[in-house]
C-alpha cells in the first residue's frame, strides 16, 4: 500500500490499497480487552482526604464571588495540591488505557454551583473546555427529557436510548454522575486499537474502507462557512504507531438525508456492522456503573464508548444526570489535519474545538434548558 504523509505526521490513506494488504496492527497501553480490564482495578481511583480539602479550599475562594462557571480556570481554581492528581490522570487518559475513573467527589454535600466550580474547575487543570453543542455550552448535561433519538438534529443524550458506540469532539470527554438511574445506563467503552487490530484479522479490506473519509451529519450544528456534513476517516494511522480515531454511525447514517452525500456501499455497511459486533463483543467492550460522585474521563483518540438503555426513578429530582465537560489538552500529541481543519476547526495548540458556532458565547448551565 502506497502511504502519503501530510503535515502532521497522519496518513493519507485515500489511495490506498482496497485489500488494506498493508495496514499493520497497533500496539501498546492503548490497546486493551475488556474482559481483561474487568479483572483489574487500577483504572479506579479514589478521591484522597487532601485532595477533597483542596477542593473545597477552591470552592470556598470562588462560591460566593459571583464569578460565572464558564470563567472558573487555573487563574482563580487556585489548588497546587492537586498537581499530583492531575498527573494520574493525564497518564491514564492521554499515556494508559485512554481512560480513568475518579470516585469519592461529594457532591452531595455541595450545592449544585459548588459541584459545578470542582468539576469544571479540575477539567480547567486538566486542557481547555469546548462546545459541545450549537448552543455553546461547556457544561453539558446528559438527561432524557425526552427528545426523539430518531430524528435528524437529536442528540442521544438527550433521550434514555441506548447509544452506540461512538466519540465526541474533543480530546477528552469527562463525565461526573450527579444521579444515577433506576435501572440501567451503564458507560460501555472499547478501546478503538483493539477493535482495529481485530478487524485487520479478520477483514482488512473492510479497514482499507474506514481510512478513507466517512461522511457525518453535523446534525444542523454548522459553523459559518461549513456544509451541513463533513468526511472523516474512522480509523487514521499515524507515521509515529499511533492509531487516532472518530466514529459516530449514528451521524454517517443520518448525513444520508444530503443528496450531495455518496450513498453507503455494501462494503462500507459491512465495515461498520463488523466494528459495531467487535465493540459489543464481552471480550473486546469494559462496563461500568456510575455511582453519586463518580467522574470518569475518556481520551476520544483511543475510546468508543457508549451507554445501555436506562429505566429512570418517577420522581423529577432522582432522575439520571450526569454533567459533561469536553477537554481540549495543547500539549497532547499532533492530530490529523483533518479532524481540526474540516471536522470542526481548532482551539489550544490545533486541538478539535468541539462544535462551536460563530458569535455564540460559551456557557454554563447548572440544569438543563
Amino acid at each position: 500500500m502506497t502511504v502519503f504523509q501530510n503535515e502532521s505526521g497522519s496518513t493519507d490513506s485515500t489511495r490506498a490499497d482496497p485489500s488494506g494488504a498493508g495496514l499493520r496492527p497497533i500496539a501498546g497501553n492503548a490497546v486493551w480487552y475488556g474482559a481483561d480490564m474487568a479483572r483489574r482495578t487500577d483504572w479506579i481511583r479514589y478521591f484522597t482526604a487532601g485532595e477533597i480539602a483542596a477542593i473545597e479550599k477552591a470552592i470556598a475562594a470562588i462560591d460566593g464571588t459571583g464569578l460565572d462557571i464558564v470563567d472558573v480556570d487555573r487563574s482563580n481554581f487556585i489548588a497546587p495540591d492537586l498537581q499530583p492528581l492531575v498527573n494520574d490522570i493525564v497518564g491514564m487518559v492521554r499515556d494508559g488505557p485512554g481512560f480513568v475513573l475518579l470516585r469519592g467527589l461529594p457532591v452531595s454535600r455541595w450545592t449544585r454551583r459548588q459541584a459545578a466550580i470542582a468539576y469544571f474547575g479540575l477539567g480547567r487543570l486538566i486542557g481547555d473546555v469546548a462546545s459541545q453543542n450549537a448552543q455553546g455550552h461547556v457544561l453539558g448535561h446528559v438527561k432524557d427529557i425526552g427528545r426523539d433519538y430518531a430524528k435528524p438534529t437529536e442528540r442521544g443524550y438527550q433521550t434514555a436510548a441506548r447509544l452506540s458506540y461512538h466519540s465526541d469532539a474533543s480530546d477528552i470527554v469527562g463525565l461526573l454522575c450527579l444521579m444515577p438511574s433506576k435501572v440501567g445506563g451503564l458507560s460501555s467503552i472499547v478501546a478503538s486499537g483493539t477493535v482495529y487490530n481485530e478487524m485487520l484479522k479478520r477483514r482488512p479490506d473492510l479497514v482499507a474502507e474506514l481510512v478513507r473519509p466517512v461522511y457525518r451529519d453535523r446534525r444542523g450544528e454548522v459553523p459559518a462557512g461549513a456544509e451541513p456534513w463533513y468526511a472523516v476517516p474512522v480509523f487514521n494511522p499515524m507515521s509515529d504507531g499511533r492509531l487516532v480515531s472518530s466514529y459516530v454511525r449514528s451521524a454517517i447514517r443520518k448525513a444520508q438525508r444530503f443528496a450531495e452525500v455518496p450513498r453507503f456501499t455494501p462494503a462500507l455497511e459491512s465495515a461498520f456492522d463488523l466494528l459495531d459486533e467487535l465493540a459489543e463483543s464481552p471480550e473486546l467492550h469494559l462496563d461500568m456503573d456510575f455511582r453519586v460522585g463518580d467522574i470518569q474521563y475518556l481520551n476520544n483518540h483511543t475510546i468508543f464508548h457508549s451507554r445501555t438503555a436506562f429505566e429512570d426513578f418517577p420522581e423529577l429530582e432522582k432522575r439520571r444526570h450526569l454533567w459533561r465537560i469536553w477537554l481540549a489538552c495543547s500539549d497532547w500529541p499532533p492530530l490529523p489535519e483533518v479532524y481540526t481543519k474540516v471536522w470542526q476547526g481548532a482551539i489550544a495548540g490545533n486541538r478539535p474545538a468541539g462544535i462551536h458556532i460563530q458569535g455564540t458565547p460559551l456557557v454554563a448551565p447548572l440544569d438543563v434548558v
